[in-house]
């Protein structure tokens, strides 16, 4: 009985430290090797139904890539959509609807 309620207490605190870091993030790295260093950079948030995050790329060689993506859900309808931008500076969007219905 003991292990059980210590282990419902921990789960408890899990689940409220994972919510309370859902609603807003953010990540940074690199990474160096014989080419160079690349490197990478990600933020997000969540609030009301909708998240949104945004990550950037730069590559051993100045190359760099970004991406914004959202997505938002209500009523059992889920849409989303991502813009990415490439090194040249072209872009390309997708979006899409999903429902469970």
């Amino acid at each position: 009985m003991k292990n059980l309620l210590t282990l419902s207490a921990l789960a408890s605190v899990l689940s409220l430290t994972a919510a309370s870091d859902a609603s807003a993030w953010s990540r940074s790295g690199s990474a160096s090797g014989w080419r160079g260093t690349a490197s990478v950079g990600a933020s997000g948030s969540c609030a009301g139904g909708s998240c949104s995050r945004s990550i950037s790329r730069t590559g051993p060689y100045g190359y760099s890539t970004s991406r914004q993506g959202s997505a938002s859900c209500a009523g059992g309808t889920c849409s989303g959509s991502r813009t990415t931008t490439g090194p040249a500076g072209n872009t390309a969007t997708r979006q899409g609807t999903v429902s469970r219905y």
